[in-house]
């Protein structure tokens, strides 16, 4: 198979721990010619949407992990599988970047994940429409209702609806310290909206990353603890990653949404669970191939490939 994967400059993998790194690896470790490009590489001219796509071959060392051959121009068609791997912010970029996807697809692409499915899923809001598994949840620019929301519940996480990395998130107990400012700044005064979720005690256990791919959960998720006095777990603000084998109600949220999403086109989901509840349904790269691997001894890109072989020879 000739595989592409879209994803950011090849320079910024940090391979001991890059889920699309690990992905690459397990693909060439099968036969698979693999090639990569950027969003901006793609180009629409005369109706017609190709990239300039580099065939890579890794090395195995971690210095030089890669030698490039030539850049050419290719429709994306000529690809056995386009696997979508761009790193948020899920900006208009990020957008027009999955119009020409789309239109791809029209000219005969596979695209995994989906691109109008990464679009129609906002990672934050999604969970709206498994509200059975979720805490009290409120999505507002209203201060008003933003502080009753509050009132009720005395201590909330703020966030906003773009943020990634726990970046933007904001705990109000209940003493309301800082609950006008908070508000104000994440919604800019009510021109933005944003979401408030009654704080769960479990994220002291770690905000899990449950990973479901075609429908079908890891046996392992990665635990992401906050550490010190942070109230989030995300790896990029200091979270410690644990490994632990897949709870009951893991698998219960998982088994119930996972084939859902796996219908409307979306191969690799990474659920969010905090204690027993869904907080964020991630859908543009989700993340900890690695760390699961390297703790539980799982293959997690073994088991994405295999999906990949899979779902390139169905018929849409």
């Amino acid at each position: 198979m000739k595989i592409a994967f879209l994803a950011d400059p090849l320079s910024t993998f940090k391979i001991y721990k890059d889920s699309t790194f690990a992905m690459m690896r397990e693909a060439a470790r099968r036969g698979h010619a693999i090639y990569a490009f950027e969003q901006r590489d793609m180009v629409l001219e005369e109706g017609v949407v190709t990239a300039v796509v580099t065939r890579i071959h890794l090395t195995g060392e971690a210095e030089v992990w890669y030698r490039a051959d030539r850049p050419e121009s290719v429709q994306l068609s000529f690809f056995d599988a386009v696997i979508e791997r761009k790193d948020p912010p899920f900006d208009m970029e990020y957008v027009y970047g999955t119009y020409l996807l789309e239109l791809a697809e029209r000219q005969g692409a596979r695209v995994f994940n989906r691109p109008g499915a990464i679009r129609d899923h906002n990672e934050k809001l999604t969970i709206g429409q498994f509200s059975q598994y979720t805490s009290p949840t409120l999505v507002s620019s209203s201060a008003a209702r933003l502080r009753a929301f509050h009132e009720k519940h005395g201590d909330v996480i703020f966030k906003p609806l773009d943020g990634m990395g726990g970046a933007g998130i904001f705990r109000v107990k209940d003493d309301g310290m800082n609950l006008g400012s908070v508000i104000e700044s994440l919604t800019a005064n009510g021109r933005h909206t944003i979401m408030a979720q009654k704080f769960i005690p479990a994220i002291k256990q770690g905000d899990k990353r449950v990973l479901v791919i075609d429908g079908k959960p890891v046996p392992f998720t990665l635990a992401r603890i906050p550490q010190g006095n942070e109230v989030r777990g995300n790896l990029a603000a200091g979270g410690l990653g644990v490994a632990q084998p897949i709870t009951a109600r893991e698998r219960e949220i998982a088994e119930a949404i996972g084939p859902e999403l796996a219908a409307r086109g979306l191969l690799l989901v990474g659920l969010d669970v905090i204690g027993d509840f869904l907080t964020e349904v991630n859908v543009t790269s989700p993340t900890c191939f690695q760390e699961i691997a390297d703790q539980t001894g799982f293959d997690v890109a073994a088991m994405f490939i295999d999906a990949v072989e899979r779902k390139a020879t169905e018929t849409y």
